[in-house]
């Protein structure tokens, strides 16, 4: 297949990672050969925002600039577009959209100036300023609406193999851009699907046993949340086997989004009945709270199904013992006498 017609397939393939950028501490997006941010105040070399941060009551317009710095030795020809932001299911890193998916909400409110028309040629170690418009839609639900602004490298910078089709592999960046339209606020967050996989060793107790306590987070509210987690565990008679404490937040979640997370558990029970909770809370709203469990059996099954087996030979061979000994003798056949014919007498 030509290469051309897998262009596409790239933006999934090798460069989400690019995309995928910490929630926190807040910097610039900047790959080290270019970078995109909003655009700093006239006569100022560098801005102190990292993102876009906007309030707008729906049916406003607001207006603001992003800039696309070129660091390289080289000039770079990129195409810019608005986009969604999403939490990727797996982890939840932020991530904005690929060019081929299409936005459905903050990414279509904004319209970028005639300079982004086409491709965006930056000079080396120059920079563009695109202005551009964010039209908040009369009908915009109240809350956070999140996206971003990307500038994706034109040139394919390398080539990788997905089974027998070649696939180009380009680069982007892209700045986050937060709205917020004022309105109800609904922060609201839901734990669900806790489950624990446990993994033994053979002989118990000759080395840990380890487990991964997995868990979905569920954003159903209209406001981004930085979820704090805390996972704990008790065995039988309440004896505290896992206590671990929400620390650092987890990753931002957008509203309507859910993710998956893990938490490993290197020194596992391996025998016991454990019960395991998943509570999540959130330091910007002290009234938010969730939790969900689950229980599960810890046995070492291969040393119990040795045992089992052992247990059942040994009374197999008690049960034939016991059998033999109560088994009345056998019975000797009685021997005939012979029998002599005489003659009676007279």
């Amino acid at each position: 297949m030509r290469l051309r017609t897998t262009v596409l397939r790239t933006l999934l393939l090798g460069l989400c990672g690019l995309l995928m950028l910490p929630a926190a501490p807040a910097t610039a997006a900047d790959n080290g050969t270019w970078g995109v941010f909003p655009t700093p105040p006239a006569g100022a070399a560098t801005t102190d925002r990292a993102y876009f941060f906007h309030q707008g009551a729906a049916g406003s317009t607001l207006g603001d600039s992003v800039t696309i710095l070129n660091s390289s030795d080289r000039e770079l020809t990129f195409q810019v577009f608005a986009t969604d932001a999403v939490n990727t299911p797996s982890g939840g890193a932020f991530a904005l959209l690929p060019v081929e998916t299409r936005p459905h909400d903050v990414g279509t409110w904004i319209a970028l100036g005639p300079a982004a028309a086409g491709t965006v040629t930056v000079p080396p170690k120059g920079r563009k300023d695109i202005p551009f418009t964010l039209h908040v839609p009369q009908d915009a639900a109240p809350g956070d609406h999140v996206g971003g602004i990307v500038a994706l490298n034109t040139q394919v910078e390398g080539v990788q193999r997905d089974g027998r089709v070649q696939v180009g592999v380009k680069r982007q960046v892209g700045a986050r851009l937060y709205l917020r339209v004022p309105g109800p606020l609904t922060p609201a967050l839901a734990v669900e699907d806790v489950r624990v996989d446990r993994g033994a060793p053979l002989l118990p107790w000759t080395k840990e046993a380890r487990a991964t306590v997995t868990y979905t987070l569920v954003n159903r509210g209209n406001v981004v949340v930085e979820p704090r987690v805390a996972v704990a565990a008790r065995g039988l008679f309440g004896r505290r086997v896992l206590d671990r404490p929400g620390g650092e937040p987890k990753p931002a979640l957008l509203p309507g989004r859910r993710i998956i997370l893990t938490e490993p558990w290197p020194d596992a029970p391996q025998l016991d009945r454990v019960s395991v909770t998943v509570t999540a809370t959130a330091a910007a709203y002290p009234d938010l709270r969730d939790r969900a469990g689950t229980a599960f059996l810890a046995v070492p099954w291969p040393a119990a199904a040795a045992l089992l087996l052992l247990a059942g030979a040994a009374t197999a061979l008690l049960v034939l013992r016991r059998r033999r000994r109560a088994a009345p003798p056998e019975e000797q056949p009685a021997s005939e006498e012979p029998h002599t014919a005489g003659t009676p007498g007279r």
